[in-house]
């Protein structure tokens, strides 16, 4: 078995990447997700908006692929606005068990000056090893 890409069925297609590739050892690496929807649509402008549809998205990706979001080894958060994340930890919070669960993985925060996508004000991504992949 080769490398898959995974692509969620209905989802706007990738130009120039994958949303997410599964090895054939089972490793899952999700490419970054941000907040917009499956036809690539900004439905918030609000960072716990973003937020709770970039890790649909990723959840998605996983489900995708075969898995589930306690197959899930570590994400990176990349955040355009260091105080805006510290003032709303607790929304955060809520938003993260309400699409993860109280899975939580290793995880890094990274802290950046813009990203690709205008619109976005974070972007996520993921690693997961997901058992029984052949």
């Amino acid at each position: 078995m080769s490398n898959q890409i995974i692509q969620p069925e209905g989802w706007k297609a990738a130009l120039g990447y994958a949303n997410g590739m599964l090895s054939a050892d089972g490793v899952l690496f999700v490419g970054g997700q941000i907040g917009w929807n499956a036809d690539q649509v900004f439905e918030s402008h609000d960072f716990i908006g973003q937020l709770e549809q970039a890790l649909q998205n990723i959840r998605t990706v996983v489900e995708a692929a075969g898995g589930s979001v306690t197959d899930l080894t570590r994400l990176t958060w990349y955040v355009t606005d260091k105080k805006e994340y510290l003032a709303r930890q607790r929304e955060i919070g809520k938003a993260y068990q309400k699409v993860l669960g109280k899975h939580f993985p290793a995880m890094t925060m990274v802290v950046v000056a813009d990203l690709i996508e205008d619109e976005a004000l974070l972007e996520i991504e993921a690693t997961a090893v997901i058992a029984n992949t052949a």
